[in-house]
C-alpha cells in the first residue's frame, strides 16, 4: 500500500447528480446525498481526494472554462461546509473525437495525479460511476470501485467490469468500507 493515503473520485455521478444533458452551470451542480460529509470523513482519515473527470461539454460548447471553474468553486464551498476537501481536481475538457490521452478511459488524467502527487497509483482507491473510470484505474493498476449511484446501475448491469472492481452503493458506503474495512 502507499505511504499517502489518496484517493480519485469521479466527479458526475460520484459526488453530484449526473445528467445527460451535462452540468453546464453552478446551478446545475447538486451534490448527491452524503457524498460532501463522505469526502470530509476521507480527509479526516488522513487521505488526499482529487478527482479525475471528462468534461467533455467544454469542447462541444456547452460551457467554457470560467463556468466549469464557477462549479467546481461551487462544489468546494459546499464541501468546506462540512468540513471537507479537494486536493486536486483533473479534467479532460476534449471531446470523444480528440482522441486524447486524457479522456478516460485511457490513463492519461491518472498519470498526471501520480506525477503531481510523485506516487504509484497501485492499490490507490478509484471510485466512479461508468465502466471508463474503472478501466482507466485498472489500467493503473488502482483499485477501481464502481458506485452504483448516476450511471452505476446500468455500469453494472452491462458487465465487463474490471476483476477486481469493489460494489458499492454510493460514495458514503465506499468511504466506510475503505475507513472502517470488516
Amino acid at each position: 500500500m502507499p505511504n499517502t493515503k489518496l484517493i480519485i473520485l469521479d466527479r458526475d455521478g460520484v459526488i453530484n447528480y449526473d445528467s445527460d444533458k451535462y452540468i453546464k452551470s453552478p446551478e446545475e451542480w447538486k451534490p448527491l446525498p452524503g457524498s460532501l460529509e463522505a469526502i470530509a470523513r476521507l480527509n479526516q482519515a488522513g487521505y488526499q481526494v482529487v478527482i479525475a473527470t471528462n468534461q467533455s461539454g467544454v469542447a462541444r460548447g456547452f460551457f467554457d472554462m470560467s463556468t466549469l471553474n464557477a462549479i467546481h468553486n461551487k462544489m468546494i464551498q459546499a464541501l468546506s461546509q462540512v468540513g471537507g476537501r479537494i486536493d486536486g481536481i483533473f479534467f479532460c475538457p476534449h471531446s470523444n473525437e480528440a482522441n486524447c490521452n486524457c479522456r478516460k478511459p485511457k490513463t492519461g488524467l491518472f498519470e498526471e495525479i501520480a506525477r503531481v502527487f510523485n506516487i504509484s497509483l497501485k492499490h490507490v482507491p478509484a471510485i466512479g460511476d461508468s465502466l471508463r473510470d474503472l478501466q482507466a484505474a485498472s489500467l493503473m493498476q488502482a483499485l477501481p470501485i464502481l458506485v452504483l449511484t448516476g450511471k452505476g446501475e446500468k455500469t453494472l448491469k452491462q458487465g465487463e467490469l474490471p476483476a477486481n472492481t469493489v460494489v458499492e452503493n454510493n460514495l458514503a458506503s465506499a468511504v466506510e468500507h475503505l475507513i472502517n474495512p470488516s
